[in-house]
């Protein structure tokens, strides 16, 4: 771990030549053009021109559509930088000049301010080569949203095609104030598991129900009791979201459909507490088909998205201490865990530490017109990652490159 202060003085000195007008061109011109996940073929083609340009070795389609850059600079640690690039099936409702040109298409959680700063640091840290040593690896990881692309990047050789990293890097855009960096030592981000469920029954005509056995009703009866699972069964010590995002059934008014269909998300930060609710929930499913008389039983898939996010806490507590020294005491602070969930664990080999931090992004003018007396209720108040408002202050361009050099610089020798 190199000084902090030493390291903060270095990262002004590196990144006194950007160009913001450059920066907001690039994060601009992605933003118009978001890709969903593994499609992102323009987004990674844009990063990997850019790395090539500073002299990286860039091997491209890594896990579908991921970017490695390599850049080996002398002995030192191998230090790994990441940045994720899909987008989402949101329909964007900012209003911005620069707004999505993909129809039902948005950049609403910020992935393209991901890239922007990654391509920037990698830049930043390769024109500096003179003043360190070791191996950078900056990574353009796809399909984070879908949850796939961390692992579909391992499958494709992460692990064994390119220099084993001592330390892996990355943060992520969020709501809040532009201008704060938050950090959260062990826990910050919690496991994700989607559960897909099918209630089978006995289709006929609206007319006629006493001759079918409603699936409708069964699982709205399931989505019911669903709710009780968090509120009763869960002690009030853990953290858990149960969510049912999606309730398929039917094609007609006057159709009794013969299957339904539900959707359902769970978050948890506890590996027994999610044994827990997910014996819940087929408790629930299989006992509502029983009581319905469905004619067989319920299928409950369950499809393990994300684990949880566990910062190594020597190692945040060594970055914020730079981040620190770079932008002010009172730019810091702790998130505490939170419910949201990420595949950027899956990108290192066991046991390799880890660290991943926040960048605050919401403009001064909507941060102070959000209702609110309070920090936390302002932050429920400020457009969000995943909201068609979602619109992150274009200052925060040239820091969020900074946070990621200052970083990396901790490490290199």
């Amino acid at each position: 771990m190199n000084e902090p202060t030493a390291v903060a003085d270095r990262t002004r000195q590196i990144t006194a030549g950007l160009k913001p007008a450059a920066l907001e061109d690039f994060y601009r011109d992605l933003h118009r053009h978001p890709e969903l996940a593994f499609q992102e073929h323009r987004t990674a083609a844009k990063l990997a021109v850019c790395l090539r340009s500073a002299g990286y070795d860039v091997t491209e389609g890594v896990g579908g559509t991921g970017v490695v850059g390599v850049l080996v600079n002398g002995d030192g640690p191998v230090v790994h930088l990441r940045g994720d690039m899909d987008a989402l099936p949101v329909h964007e409702a900012t209003g911005l000049e620069y707004a999505s040109a993909v129809d039902g298409v948005m950049h609403a959680c910020g992935h393209d301010l991901h890239v922007t700063w990654l391509a920037g640091a990698a830049e930043a840290l390769a024109a500096a080569r003179d003043t360190w040593s070791g191996t950078l690896v900056v990574i353009g990881q796809p399909a984070e949203e879908s949850g796939g692309g961390a692992a579909a990047m391992v499958a494709g050789g992460l692990h064994t095609r390119f220099p084993r990293p001592d330390v892996l890097l990355g943060q992520h855009v969020t709501p809040g104030l532009a201008g704060f960096y938050p950090h959260t030592p062990g826990l910050t981000m919690s496991a994700s598991d989607d559960i897909d469920v099918v209630v089978h029954g006995v289709g006929g005509h609206g007319s006629r129900p006493e001759s079918t056995v409603d699936p409708v009703v069964t699982a709205a009866y399931i989505v019911t009791r669903l709710q009780t699972v968090v509120s009763r069964e869960v002690a009030a010590a853990h953290s858990v979201v149960l969510t049912v995002g999606q309730f398929h059934a039917g094609t007609k008014h006057n159709i009794i459909p013969a299957d339904a269909r539900l959707s359902l998300n769970l978050r948890t930060q506890d590996s027994h507490v999610r044994d827990r609710v997910l014996g819940a929930v087929r408790r629930i499913v299989e006992g509502e088909c029983r009581t319905a008389d469905c004619p067989e039983p319920p299928e409950v898939t369950v499809r393990p998205g994300y684990p949880n996010t566990v910062n190594d806490a020597v190692l945040d507590g060594q970055i914020t201490a730079v981040h620190r020294e770079l932008f002010g005491a009172e730019t810091m602070f702790d998130f505490g865990p939170a419910m949201g969930s990420e595949d950027f664990s899956l990108l290192v080999p066991e046991g390799v530490p880890y660290d991943y931090w926040y960048v605050t992004s919401t403009p001064a003018d909507v941060w102070e017109a959000a209702p609110g007396r309070d920090l936390a209720e302002k932050f429920g108040n400020v457009p969000g990652n995943h909201s068609p408002l979602f619109a992150p202050d274009l200052s925060v361009l040239v820091p969020g490159v900074q946070t990621l050099v200052s970083a990396a610089l901790s490490r290199l020798a």
